[in-house]
């Protein structure tokens, strides 16, 4: 299941590029536009992450923070104009996991929100499976059906990785940095080339189609049954 976020936002348009971008890797959004909505929505507890921002409407983002965290300790990440020390020190020490200045690259508040999810996600289960397939992470094993698989290092990791997150759509960028490395300097094309080794191994193999292309956004996984 696609983790939830919650953008609490009063510009619409930024509200509206970080819902798109999200989507595009593979999150489930709900927007709200004013810190009372905003609020309401965040205390059913229906979220696994929240992006914040400061300067809100009814009630300011300080203060959604603070009763927030009266409830749960979900995640929070605060969007500010605001960049002093002051100001970031206030929102940390009222509970916030993470605080982000406009204008900000999507790059650093994707790898932001991955590393807050991670923080407080299950971790994962041994054993992956999709579609007749099973990784055993354990043990570094791959079957189909019952039959091995060999898999190099980074295919296996490039697979683990795709089940990890199975059902949703990762993109190459994101590939890159979970599978190979922040420092990776190599050929940018090195995801596609290693998505086809796995396709050589898997899809073709046992005639089924494993893993998905969405054009121009990247590589998911899907349960078919």
């Amino acid at each position: 299941m696609s983790p939830k976020v919650l953008i609490i936002e009063d510009e619409e348009k930024i509200a509206r590029f970080i819902e798109l971008e999200l989507g595009y890797e593979g999150y489930t959004t709900t927007k709200a536009f004013d810190g009372r909505t905003g609020l309401e929505l965040a205390e059913t507890g229906q979220f696994d992450l929240v992006l914040l921002d400061v300067m809100l409407p009814q009630l300011s983002g300080m203060e959604v923070l603070r009763r927030i965290r009266r409830t749960t300790s979900v995640p929070i990440i605060m969007l500010t104009a605001r960049d002093s020390v002051m100001d970031k020190v206030s929102g940390l020490d009222s509970g916030a996991s993470d605080y982000i200045t406009k204008p900000f690259a999507i790059e650093e508040l994707l790898a932001r929100i991955r590393n807050a999810l991670r923080k407080t996600m299950p971790e994962d289960a041994g054993v992956l499976s999709a579609s007749g397939l099973l990784l055993d992470a354990g043990r570094r094993t791959v079957t189909m059906l019952g039959k091995p698989i060999d898999l190099t290092k980074r295919e296996f990791d490039l697979l683990h990785f795709l089940l990890k997150n199975k059902g949703m759509v990762i993109s190459r960028e994101t590939l890159l940095e979970n599978v190979w490395g922040f420092d990776f300097s190599g050929e940018t094309n090195a995801v596609d080339v290693y998505v086809r080794f796995l396709r050589g191994k898997i899809d073709e193999v046992f005639n089924i189609k494993f893993i998905h292309t969405v054009r121009g956004v990247g590589y998911v996984i899907k349960d078919e049954k």
